[in-house]
């Protein structure tokens, strides 16, 4: 692995295996009573978070507390940023602070490579624009594992908006490297015609039933609104034709597993009693998060 984590495209298959694996050591940690392991004491690692978010920031800081390190938080309504700073020279004040890794979220895509270019200590993309958002798809790939022998073979249907996610960017490059089927699916206005071409074998369709017939793993995407000047397709249209549903999960395999990044918007790309399903794994991606954060935190450091 190159200096930090940037992203899934340009990791070797034997990488991310890697970092499973050693995810997959750290997850009884989370029914110990003793949850703090010492294996980066002394170190300081640095969220640096100029988007909102509750999950994925959470989990670095628990992860980075359970390997024994300190954990510094800044949000940018929190930071100089609000008050007019640049990049550059938010960057300066962490380089002067001597971090030992920084953890990044950006809404501009290539932020934290631009990070990485400036700065010496190692730089984990939390989520660049609509670029990547690699721990999440690590994540992913834990998860299914945890109910599924391999990835290979596998059919996963990604339904949502395609166009503006990183989460369906990342799962894209890692599933295509473990030789999974993957079937992309969402409105035309979400979903470009090329946009299968960034894993060979992955293949388009508009038609929900069709993604979803004999699919072994159901990956819902949140639309993403913020990231919109003006709604491509009606609130009040989506939920019937891109909303996941119960009728849906009986064209799937019956062990499909239901997928979903968060946060979840109920009744708009996934009804609640799917949400709330035993076929739903989407409170074991949330704890496997801390896991392979650790793992990742864990690798980049030593």
């Amino acid at each position: 692995m190159a200096k930090g984590l940037l992203g899934i495209e340009d990791l070797e298959r034997a990488e991310i295996e890697a970092i499973l694996a050693r995810a997959k050591d750290f997850q009884p940690l989370q029914n110990r009573s003793n949850k703090r392991l010492d294996l980066l004491r002394g170190r300081m690692i640095v969220n640096l978070f100029f988007e909102a978010s509750t999950r994925t920031r959470t989990s670095f800081e628990i992860a980075a507390k359970r390997l024994g390190a300190d954990a510094v938080s800044i949000t940018a309504s929190g930071s100089s940023v609000a008050k007019g700073e640049s990049l550059v020279d938010t960057l300066n004040t962490l380089a002067a602070m001597k971090p030992d890794a920084i953890v990044m979220r950006h809404a501009a895509s290539g932020a934290p490579h631009f990070l990485s270019r400036h700065l010496p200590a190692p730089i984990v993309n939390a989520g660049d624009g609509t670029h990547e958002h690699p721990t999440q798809a690590l994540l992913d790939a834990l998860t299914i594992l945890d109910h599924r022998q391999s990835l290979e073979g596998l059919r996963v249907a990604i339904i949502g908006d395609i166009v503006h996610s990183r989460v369906a960017r990342s799962n894209i490059y890692l599933l295509s490297k473990f030789g999974a089927g993957i079937v992309l699916c969402g409105p035309a206005s979400l979903l470009p015609p090329k946009m299968d071409r960034l894993a060979p074998g992955a293949r388009i369709t508009y038609d929900m039933r069709e993604a979803i017939e004999n699919a072994d793993v159901i990956m819902m995407l949140r639309v993403q609104l913020e990231r919109q000047n003006e709604s491509p397709f009606p609130a009040s249209e989506y939920y019937p034709f891109y909303g996941l549903q119960v009728e849906h999960l009986h064209l799937a395999k019956p062990d499909v597993l239901v997928m979903h990044p968060g946060p979840i918007n109920r009744g708009r790309e996934i009804a609640s009693d799917v949400a709330d399903s035993q076929r739903s794994v989407i409170l074991n991606q949330v704890e496997n998060g801390i896991a392979v954060r650790m793992a990742v935190l864990e690798r980049i450091m030593n």
